[in-house]
């Protein structure tokens, strides 16, 4: 016997956004325990041998291996596809199982792809990996809506980007490609992993599928990996739980439950993250080493108005590039900052209560080609900061070390 705490996906709409990221998806057991259990379990009893063969021919629910379905896996699933307003979600064990998954669930071999060009770095190396099965990829700029619809082919099957972008933080028109996409009659995914739910919504601007690293701000304590994919109950059951249950990029329970509870918190840390990160980016405007501050809450910034429409704030990240007379003197200048934080982590993850440094064009970034970044917009003088929840002024401190006091 078990008791629902809480309404499921799509029935509990009338409930504010932090009442689903506290509430939704718990299903409670005859122990009447009050908050998320944890169900460690590999496998799971069926009542009799016809339950079993019903189970596993689908004409049953239930759960029957951890490699497609956890109860603690589910929770997880129904919370976060509640706070997206998807109908429904399949967790994996990382962002990049993520977004492996959807492009096995929607390419084959002759297939196309088109993707913005300020992707993660290990997105661009994972799309040049599935070029070894015949899966072509064309990058096109995030903010330019007629490159995206002079790259489709008739092969296309997916529009893929992240926005904003990492590290550039562009943003793209999400529902300017959404109306190409759907004209076209071709899948977009969004990779939401910067704002998340609590500061985006893709699927109400029009995206069909959503993203996350949930290792990041999902999390937002840099405590475990994960990953998720939601979109249609039709596409998660029919294309994406397939290569799930079949090829095993699976979340484990532990980590689902700490991604769980990461949720609950999660539109309090957004709030603050965006209030931290734009309180460091006008002070970087203001000082006389840094060539440009890229934060889509600035006034400076490109895309300010588009941000405005589409985001509820800026989010963590933010980049700057450095001033010098050349590439030499311009990374020169970024690695001292980077080695002057003494309170800054210099790691290229993010998504953590503790603000991160790192040096994209030697780190994140650092396999593609020389030529390639460039043509990307990232330079030897750009640097990337996830703001924390620390206190803004000992941030702003602490990158003072490295740019002259």
């Amino acid at each position: 016997m078990s008791e629902r705490a809480a309404p499921p996906p799509g029935e509990g709409d009338e409930y504010g956004f932090d009442t689903r990221a506290v509430r939704a998806g718990f299903e409670r057991t005859a122990f009447g325990e009050h908050t998320e259990p944890m169900f460690l379990a590999s496998s799971f009893v069926h009542d009799s041998a016809a339950h079993a063969a019903a189970k596993f021919a689908g004409e049953a629910e239930g759960f029957i291996y951890s490699r497609f379905g956890n109860p603690t896996v589910r929770l997880f699933e129904e919370r976060l596809a509640a706070l997206e307003g998807a109908e429904d979600c399949r967790a994996t064990a990382s962002g990049m199982s993520a977004i492996m998954s959807v492009l096995m669930s929607l390419t084959r071999a002759g297939d196309h792809v088109v993707c913005s060009q300020g992707v993660f770095g290990t997105t661009i190396q994972l799309f040049a990996l599935f070029a070894r099965y015949g899966i072509e990829t064309s990058y096109v700029p995030l903010d330019d809506p007629s490159a995206w619809e002079a790259a489709i082919r008739p092969n296309t099957k997916l529009l893929f980007l992240e926005t904003p972008s990492n590290p550039l933080t562009e943003v793209g028109d999400v529902r300017a490609l959404a109306a190409i996409a759907r004209a076209r009659g071709i899948p977009l995914a969004v990779d939401n992993c910067f704002c998340t739910p609590a500061l985006q919504q893709p699927f109400a601007l029009g995206a069909d599928i959503v993203v996350h690293s949930a290792t990041k701000y999902l999390d937002g304590q840099g405590r475990v990996l994960g990953g998720a994919v939601l979109g249609s109950r039709k596409y998660v059951g029919e294309l994406l739980q397939p290569v799930v249950r079949y090829c095993g990029p699976t979340l484990s329970a532990f980590n689902a439950w700490v991604l769980a509870k990461g949720l609950e918190t999660l539109s309090v840390r957004m709030a603050r993250h965006s209030e931290n990160a734009l309180a460091v980016a006008r002070w970087l405007e203001a000082r006389p080493e840094v060539e440009r501050v890229r934060y889509p809450w600035l006034e400076s910034h490109p895309q300010y108005a588009l941000a405005r429409a589409q985001q509820r704030a800026g989010g963590a990240v933010l980049a700057f590039d450095l001033k010098g007379a050349d590439d030499a003197a311009r990374k020169a200048a970024a690695w001292r900052v980077v080695d002057g934080c003494r309170l800054l982590s210099i790691t290229a993850n993010l998504g953590d209560v503790k603000s991160t440094i790192t040096h994209p064009a030697s780190t994140t970034h650092g396999r593609m080609p020389i030529e390639a970044r460039r043509e990307a917009g990232i330079g030897e003088g750009m640097l990337r900061v996830a703001v924390g929840l620390e206190d803004p002024a000992d941030i702003c401190a602490d990158l003072a070390h490295g740019l002259g006091g």
